[in-house]
């Protein structure tokens, strides 16, 4: 006999956004054990859940009970996999329909989830489609070891449970869909001041940072020869070559610029003094460069081969939004963003790969060696420029 005052209770605690609890993980691991307190006893129960992220199609919550709710990821390959379109979850997926499984019932086995179920024990399971507000299909699935399996007075309460259930994730998922886009289009420490209220133009600070401009070479003839899809995917593939290393060493890319990537590593209390952060943005530097080396892209039976230039700079920015009207954008401005920007420009005349302002080498270690003073557009000083000692040591053997 179920519980009709515990599964109202459940209802309502879900409706009011679950607020005993401070995760979605707890949130089922709170359901589920409300669920078996009213008299359904279950025994694994999946929740999956889309989300929009570029390499990411989804979210899973697995409860068992006694156990931590286990939550992994699974990416788009997923969609193509024969696993998923033996599943039920496909259905439930594609179609918004509800799909029973029995485990007595000979035309469950269709589905391979359902062998692997009957080894533990299960005798029914059911996948019950998780609708939101915008018309998308999210995903669920119960079982239970019950002798006979579900009663039909069960099943009612679990699809009675869904509306509740569904409304409340959806608010997560909506939460978590906004700092994902933020974190994916303007970074993660950008996208935390944006969602913290940061949004309104002038809103800005100023912050002492490690800075990152780099710049693919030849990039202009690359375009002009090749198709533009193609030079989409050299770029993409370009870019891998630096982002895991700048994000692996601390920093945050801020912008795309063609070609172009500009990246921050901001200097604080909590990441390490200015040594420390320019010894990992200079690490960063040098990975990414081995890296770049390595990409080899096949264009037309031949193999494409990249160089590119990168200044480090060391100096305080102004980091906020900027923009006209309601179209902002939160990046950083300020000298020492010009100065980063005008000593990339010099790396191809330098033949190297890798330049410093003083500010930055001379805090720095590394083996740097000074390439000379060279005038700095929009500067009334000119700008002393350092060199790696490794590069400089190739540069002369190559000329050999």
């Amino acid at each position: 006999m179920l519980d009709a005052v515990e599964l109202q209770k459940l209802s309502d605690w879900l409706i009011d956004g679950a607020r005993s609890v401070s995760n979605p993980a707890e949130a089922m691991a709170e359901s589920c054990e409300r669920l078996v307190k009213a008299g359904i006893p279950l025994w694994r129960v999946g929740v999956f859940v889309r989300t929009l992220h570029p390499e990411i199609f989804g979210r899973n919550f697995i409860w068992k009970p006694g156990a931590e709710v286990e939550i992994g990821t699974v990416d788009f390959g997923i969609l193509d996999s024969p696993g998923f379109h033996s599943s039920p979850l496909s259905i439930v997926f594609t179609q918004g329909l509800e799909v029973r499984a029995r485990a007595d019932d000979p035309a469950s086995d269709r589905f391979p989830i359902v062998a692997e179920l009957r080894t533990e024990g299960v005798t029914d399971y059911v996948a019950l489609p998780v609708p939101f507000t915008d018309g998308a299909v999210n995903a669920s699935s119960w079982t239970t070891r019950q002798a006979g399996g579900f009663t039909d007075e069960q099943l009612a309460a679990l699809r009675a449970i869904i509306r509740p259930l569904a409304r409340y994730i959806e608010i997560v998922s909506l939460r978590r869909t906004a700092t994902m886009l933020l974190d994916t289009y303007v970074g993660n420490r950008a996208g935390e001041k944006i969602m913290g209220g940061q949004i309104r133009r002038g809103h800005n600070e100023t912050m002492n940072a490690a800075i990152w401009l780099s710049d693919l070479r030849g990039f202009t003839a690359l375009s002009d020869r090749l198709p533009a899809e193609t030079v989409v995917d050299i770029l993409n593939q370009y870019f891998d070559c630096q982002v895991a290393s700048i994000r692996d060493h601390g920093g945050e890319v801020l912008k795309y610029m063609g070609d172009g990537l500009l990246a921050v590593f901001p200097v604080d209390e909590y990441v390490g003094d200015e040594q420390q952060v320019c010894s990992r943005v200079l690490e960063a530097a040098r990975e990414s460069r081995a890296s770049v080396e390595a990409l080899q892209y096949p264009v037309n039976g031949g193999i494409e081969r990249f160089r590119f230039g990168v200044a480090l700079h060391l100096g305080r920015i102004l980091y906020g939004n900027i923009g006209g009207g309601n179209r902002l954008d939160f990046t950083c401005i300020g000298p020492a963003i010009n100065l980063a920007a005008r000593l990339e420009k010099l790396t191809g005349k330098l033949h190297r790969t890798v330049v410093a302002s003083e500010g930055f080498a001379g805090i720095c270690p590394g083996g740097w060696s000074d390439l000379g003073e060279f005038p700095v557009a929009g500067f009334s000083k000119a700008a002393r420029v350092f060199g790696l000692v490794e590069e400089g040591a190739a540069a002369q053997a190559d000329e050999v």
